[in-house]
């Protein structure tokens, strides 16, 4: 489950419900519906005398129903607080004759962040694999100096850091996305 896309779908579909709740209350109580339905008791209506009527089985499947409707909040509770979309593991393309090798994403995560904190100008790198073991994309944010020549830093990443990654998965055509920001106060200075 992506929980970003069920987050927007669910709190719109929620959203549509209680307007549409609203302005069917504001156009009864201005008397859109006629007099007569603006002045009644919220309880007198055939609704309430049908629950009435049907009270023997009507609250057991209300009870579950209820009870549906909690635990896939608890999933979507779950899934919105403890879902990464991060991988554990990654499937290497290549021979398939010898078996499957899968590389721990952790390896790759620490091992492109630190190529990448070792380069001149750089304050800090952090490396997040997503996607799903046969299909992996790489999220790299690089905060470097303020002084740091930023084309000169994306080409070094581009060139060595990322190109490594794709060698070690053998997928030339890994998708990567690369954020650089820079620091706001100055790096300290070697004289």
């Amino acid at each position: 489950m992506h929980a970003d896309r069920v987050n927007r779908v669910a709190l719109a579909v929620l959203g549509l419900v209680l307007l549409s709740m609203g302005v069917a209350g504001l156009l009864l109580g201005a008397g859109f519906f006629g007099g007569g339905a603006a002045h009644r008791t919220l309880v007198d209506n055939d609704v309430v005398r049908f629950v009435i009527a049907q009270r023997d089985w009507l609250w057991p499947v209300v009870a579950v129903f209820a009870v549906v409707v909690a635990l896939l909040a608890l999933r979507w509770l779950h899934a919105v607080l403890f879902s990464t979309g991060r991988l554990a593991g990654i499937r290497v393309a290549g021979d398939r004759a010898a078996g499957r090798t899968t590389l721990i994403s952790a390896a790759l995560r620490d091992a492109v962040s630190g190529e990448i904190e070792q380069y001149r100008g750089v304050r800090s790198a952090r490396t997040h694999v997503e996607g799903n073991a046969a299909d992996p994309r790489l999220t790299v944010t690089v905060h470097a100096d303020r002084d740091a020549d930023l084309a000169a830093l994306r080409h070094n990443i581009e060139d060595n850091a990322l190109t490594h990654a794709r060698h070690a998965l053998d997928a030339p055509a890994l998708p990567i996305r690369l954020d650089v920001t820079t620091a706001r106060r100055r790096g300290p200075r070697v004289t």
